[in-house]
């Protein structure tokens, strides 16, 4: 059994060589290859809408997988793009709508759009560190989030950027020892908490990210003891860690978290 924090340290160790893992597995190598190879053909919205390999592929990229379903939801927000201000990638509050419609930015490049790194290496990239997360998550939810936290830090520019992210709320709530009710809350309330117990320009810092995402780790482990797991898919590709070894670590963390304050 291996705590939050011991798995999520096995993967962010050498983060490249986690992802680069996850690329060889077999189903995640083919559906790059082919996604790879059809994106080159994808020269307009209707075609990106059509071919279910890259559409599919795009959408777990992007962490909308749940949400592929919708596609005439999807294509208004590509049709629509993300220079009007008034646009609807722009005016819905979950981000992944405006990475996606920057990402495949027909509005702006029409048949041009698919040729950037962006929306090849790019969209690869992420595709790989949602597999890696999804896959960490079903051992522990909690990997997931700091995983998904940790990729996502650099991007978040003030209280307001947490406060629109589900899984960026729930890592703050739990790190700062703020209720989940509060997201029931006026959004100026909500922002005040978290501004008083966090200054947001830290998680820029990587010694501070990591401060933040370990004290997460432990609370999270103290309220989920139950979801202390080792059968995560991408975990089981590193050595296995004794149960008593892991354990002495939750120990050490829950120690010196008293003292990091």
């Amino acid at each position: 059994m291996s705590t939050t924090i011991s798995s999520l340290r096995l993967l962010t160790s050498d983060l490249s060589a986690s992802l680069a893992r996850v690329g060889k597995e077999p189903s995640v190598k083919r559906a790059t290859d082919t996604y790879l190879s059809e994106i080159e053909k994808v020269k307009s919205i209707d075609d990106f809408m059509s071919n279910d390999k890259v559409y599919n592929y795009a959408m777990k990229a992007f962490g909308l997988e749940d949400m592929a379903y919708a596609k005439a939801f999807i294509r208004r927000v590509l049709t629509e793009g993300i220079d009007d201000s008034g646009s609807m990638a722009n005016r819905l509050t979950d981000t992944r709508f405006r990475d996606l419609a920057e990402t495949f930015n027909f509005a702006r490049y029409g048949s041009t759009a698919t040729v950037f790194t962006r929306t090849k290496d790019g969209v690869v990239d992420r595709y790989l560190n949602q597999t890696l997360e999804v896959e960490a998550g079903e051992a522990n939810e909690g990997v997931r989030l700091a995983l998904y936290f940790n990729r996502k830090a650099a991007t978040v520019t003030n209280a307001y950027s947490l406060m629109g992210d589900q899984a960026l709320l729930k890592v703050t709530q739990v790190a700062l020892g703020l209720s989940s009710s509060t997201s029931v809350l006026d959004v100026e309330r909500q922002k005040n908490m978290i501004d008083k117990k966090l200054d947001v320009a830290d998680l820029k810092d990587p010694e501070k990210l990591e401060k933040f995402l370990t004290r997460f780790a432990v609370l999270w482990d103290i309220e989920n003891p139950q979801m202390q797991a080792s059968s995560s898919p991408v975990l089981n590709l590193f050595n296995n860690t004794s149960a008593a070894a892991m354990s002495v670590d939750l120990l050490q963390q829950m120690q010196n978290f008293g003292k990091r304050g």
